[in-house]
């Protein structure tokens, strides 16, 4: 069975990393009924870390180039729990949280890259509802940090 999903992010020249481990006490994520509760995930990939206060020490771009990495990584938290991404039938939410200081009002710019990225992924079924927010401070200085509810089959 061949897996949509995978072959569409493939196609728009993305990689599905290995999914990472919790680094605490928590779970990677929680199924209960036909939704997934997918946990908080930083952009840090094998080849970098994208870190520091936006738009101070990390620019928009830099942080919007994050968001698109931890959609990636949460996905592959995904892909480990369901087997294929092809049983993701809507992303119901997305929590975005940004790190920066208090005169930053642009978190939803930073945010959009991982919405529209959701979007070119699953087509409508990608679009959701969703928080950005500003913080003041996050795990291990990562520039961005969200979570996603999916509905699953």
């Amino acid at each position: 069975m061949t897996d949509k999903i995978a072959q569409k992010i493939e196609s728009l020249g993305l990689t599905l990393p290995d999914a990472p481990a919790p680094v605490g006490s928590y779970l990677n994520c929680v199924r209960t009924g036909n939704q997934l509760h997918i946990s908080g995930g930083l952009p840090f990939t094998a080849e970098e870390k994208i870190q520091g206060v936006v738009p101070t020490e990390t620019s928009v771009e830099d942080a919007q180039r994050g968001a698109r990495h931890v959609v990636l990584n949460r996905l592959a938290v995904a892909k480990g729990e369901l087997g294929s991404l092809d049983k993701i039938t809507r992303v119901v939410s997305i929590s975005g949280f940004v790190s920066s200081k208090p005169d930053f009002y642009d978190h939803p710019v930073v945010i959009n890259a991982a919405s529209d990225l959701l979007v070119e992924i699953f087509g409508d079924a990608g679009k959701h509802s969703r928080v950005a927010m500003g913080v003041a401070a996050l795990p291990m200085n990562a520039s961005v940090e969200i979570s996603m509810i999916l509905e699953v089959a």
